[in-house]
């Protein structure tokens, strides 16, 4: 089927939607809500089919018109001006259908559980995680993005060993998803007397938060302990059981949680991450099934990728995946550049996709 034939279909079955929901007596209320659903999807894209459509039919009319050599002079000119304008808009339009074609990732819209772990490095690593974790909570703040810590491990220097938050929002996911690798940072260390500069890294894992209809998860497949919650340094921060460690025993993941007072409080923000995690080992799963005959100009977001490199000596951020190299480090690191390096994986993703549908 070529493109036309797929277009014209999508507006054919636009149509079926809308006249089914305009009789909607009779129908059970859990197929109108999904009549309804997949009716305001096709609505963007039918409207864009419908102006693309209507930019060729007034490019081949005003093209007509060039050919009417009963033109005077001056209209000519004006039909001339409008004709280039037209067609200038025409490839624009064009490639906007094809994005809005292009297979929706069923996590886009959801919300993220984000993971920086300290990588080699000792402590240097410990406060390049640190300043990376504070980097994607200003950039939600700009984004208008909820940022809730779930747990900090820190090492009592200023650095942390593990950061985890949820960041709740309008397509968070979508937006943070090829974020996922290895993060390197170039500098001289504040301990460093000899201003040698040291490569650190750290770890950066993005997954999209699950709901139980995403994952669901038995009991009975759980081991759950209760302990004793501590601090840096093995200091007791609590008097009870507070702490809790919950093992998926089919997978083997573990996921620990003492953040809280409350037992329950805790068991819930592990199972929240427990959940995330297993949802993500099954998107890569898929994933990797997907991309046995191509791989992801972006990267396939593995975990031990590097895929970004901080220099600060120069004052650069590099994404190795794009070759994009921007020099406004402090700005990236505030969370207010980094869109720029964002947007770009993303058209960068586009493009691999769109390659692929041709």
């Amino acid at each position: 089927m070529n493109l036309e034939d797929k277009l014209d279909r999508l507006v054919q079955h636009y149509h079926e939607l809308d006249a089914a929901l305009a009789r909607e007596g009779g129908m059970p209320s859990q197929e109108f809500a999904k009549l309804s659903k997949e009716y305001a999807e096709l609505a963007p894209i039918v409207a864009k089919i419908v102006e693309l459509r209507a930019t060729r039919t007034e490019l081949a009319n005003l093209t007509a018109m060039l050919g009417d050599g009963a033109n005077d002079a001056e209209m000519r000119a004006l039909v001339e001006d409008e004709h280039r304008a037209v067609k200038s808009r025409l490839p624009e339009l064009e490639r906007e259908v094809q994005i809005l074609l292009l297979p929706k990732d069923s996590a886009d819209e959801k919300n993220a559980i984000l993971e920086v772990r300290a990588g080699t490095g000792g402590e240097e690593a410990a406060l390049f995680a640190a300043e990376l974790f504070r980097m994607y909570q200003r950039y939600a703040e700009v984004r208008g993005w909820r940022f809730e810590v779930l747990e900090v491990a820190d090492t009592g220097l200023g650095g942390v060993k593990e950061a985890i938050a949820t960041i709740s929002g309008r397509g968070v996911f979508a937006r943070l998803k090829f974020e996922s690798g290895v993060h390197r940072v170039q500098r001289v260390p504040a301990t460093e007397s000899s201003g040698r500069i040291h490569t650190s890294a750290a770890t950066v894992a993005v997954l999209p938060e699950a709901e139980d209809v995403d994952i669901h998860i038995e009991e009975k497949d759980l081991r759950i302990d209760v302990f004793r919650a501590s601090g840096p340094g093995g200091q007791s921060v609590n008097t009870t059981d507070s702490a809790v460690r919950i093992t998926h025993k089919p997978s083997g993941l573990v996921v620990q949680q003492q953040d809280e007072k409350s037992q329950h409080k805790n068991k819930a923000k592990a199972l929240k991450i427990l959940r995330a995690r297993l949802y993500d080992l099954e998107r890569q799963r898929q994933a990797s099934e997907r991309a046995a005959s191509r791989k992801s100009q972006v990267g396939s977001g593995d975990r031990s990728e590097r895929i970004r490199t901080y220099n600060f000596p120069q004052g650069r951020v590099t994404d190795h995946r794009i070759g994009l190299t921007v020099y406004k480090i402090d700005k990236v690191m505030a969370g207010e550049a980094l869109d720029e390096i964002v947007e770009a994986l993303i058209q960068e993703d586009q493009a691999a996709r769109l390659a692929d549908l041709v």
